[in-house]
């Protein structure tokens, strides 16, 4: 492993003076493979050109990519970072670590933390925070419930990623099912407006189903049934009669049923209205991973069964469903290690999100240039981030090179995560991230973080 070298203060003060050339590099962008190079100047890309192209200049870095891809860097467009109030679980500083390690430069952050981001005071509160601490670039929802409608209507959609809406079981009472309220937020939201859906009448049946037969030891094997393919089907339908009605942007989130795919239309992100989101461990994992796995893949909404999953793939390739994600969202291992009711859903992915989906394309699933359409170039298109997502002169210089040849095992002694535990323990990646720039500054190198670097506010076109 390569030491990393932290820059000085005269040198982070002249950060926007600096010139780097990556050389040699095999570029996916824009789904193209092409030889060539790229000339960071500044926060900015100043050029990208061909590998038979002349370069010129003089340069603060020469990085020899031989032999290795870039990427523009991956914009996740859902996780949870549990600041503030959840800080046990992790931090803005910690998780952004473990974002720009796994190619992950730029996040949206969901607001069920302690205080809920429900006024637009505590809204901004998480951005000076973020400004602070935050390795990635960042944006932070601003979370609906069913008496906030005025906070939720002074949201600005030119520096806010949407507003969260949960249409299911969630923190607090962030759950919205007063139907007015509902009609009333599609109807006048003033930027995108994000749905968790999962039917809670249908998840509550289900519930005292699985009581009545297992008492408290439900196994966790029960979790897709629990939270059933209906319960999804019947909140996302919900979700888009109202969003066509009332001609909403609707992004829903972490799509996880085969039946739920009919309800979307394949086409250009950039044309659709109504848009959607599977995440990573719908693609990767199924029902019968429970058995092995238990509570660690216990996700809201439910891993479901392989039909389900290989439904899910065949929509992403058919552009049904837009992005991809990670609904990154950590707990402790004591609080996982609970019996059914009581172990929390979620996990932590950020740092494994991109090597899992690159496995997928070694696997024959995908191909580079899809997993770099659906991680990177939509989620820029379907938020309307201004100039990121793409390898273009112009744009931010957030970056991402990745050895494709480089095998190396998850485990205790390299995750990131303040939880320090993955779903992924264990499994080998065959795709190993070697550098992460984020507004041109390379922040992660070889397996060492740059602790000064700090992202920057995400600003969205109208």
């Amino acid at each position: 492993m390569q030491p990393f070298f932290c820059l000085s203060v005269p040198l982070i003060l002249n950060h926007f003076f600096m010139k780097t050339l990556i050389k040699n590099a095999l570029i996916i962008n824009e789904g193209r493979k092409f030889k060539g190079h790229v000339v960071i100047n500044g926060e900015t890309i100043d050029q990208v050109l061909a590998a038979e192209e002349s370069i010129q200049g003089n340069f603060s870095e020469i990085i020899d990519a031989s032999g290795l891809w870039l990427i523009p860097g991956v914009i996740d467009d859902q996780v949870h970072f549990r600041e503030p109030g959840l800080t046990h679980k992790g931090e803005l500083a910690t998780e952004s670590r473990a974002a720009v390690a796994g190619g992950i430069t730029s996040f949206m952050e969901m607001p069920n933390t302690v205080p809920q981001t429900v006024t637009q005071q505590l809204l901004e509160d998480k951005y000076s925070r973020a400004a602070e601490v935050s390795a990635a670039n960042f944006s932070f929802y601003m979370g609906a419930t069913n008496d906030n409608l005025e906070e939720i209507l002074k949201t600005d959609p030119a520096t806010v990623c949407g507003i969260k809406v949960f249409m299911g079981s969630s923190t607090g009472n962030m759950l919205v099912d007063n139907q007015e309220m509902l009609k009333r937020i599609f109807r006048e939201a003033p930027t995108l407006v994000a749905t968790h859906c999962e039917d809670e009448a249908t998840i509550r049946k289900n519930t005292e189903i699985a009581r009545i037969r297992y008492g408290e030891n439900v196994p966790f094997s029960r979790h897709a049934h629990i939270r059933s393919a209906e319960a999804c089907y019947r909140s996302s339908s919900l979700a888009i009669e109202l969003a066509a009605k009332y001609n909403t942007r609707l992004h829903v989130l972490h799509l996880s049923s085969g039946i739920e795919m009919g309800l979307f239309s394949p086409g250009d992100v950039s044309s659709k209205r109504i848009t959607a989101e599977v995440c990573v461990h719908h693609l990767w994992f199924t029902e019968m991973d429970y058995i092995d796995k238990g509570s660690l893949i216990k996700w809201n909404p439910s891993v479901k069964c392989l039909s389900d999953r290989e439904e899910l793939r065949a929509a992403l390739l058919e552009d049904r469903i837009d992005v991809v994600a990670t609904d990154h969202a950590p707990h402790t291992l004591d609080e996982k290690h609970q019996s059914y009711f009581k172990a929390p859903s979620g996990g932590p992915l950020v740092q494994h999100s991109l090597p899992a989906m690159l496995e997928l394309c070694r696997q024959g699933v995908f191909t580079p240039e899809k997993v770099i359409e659906k991680m990177c170039h939509a989620p820029a298109m379907l938020f309307r981030i201004n100039r990121r997502g793409f390898i273009r002169e112009g744009y931010y210089a957030d970056l991402v090179l990745i050895d494709p040849e480089a095998p190396w095992q998850v485990s205790s002694e390299n995750i990131l995560y303040k939880c320090r535990w993955s779903p992924f323990d264990g499994t080998t990646f065959s795709h190993r991230i070697t550098h992460t720039f984020v507004n041109g500054q390379m922040v992660w190198e070889n397996g060492q973080i740059n602790p000064d670097v700090r992202g920057m506010r995400l600003r969205f076109n109208s």
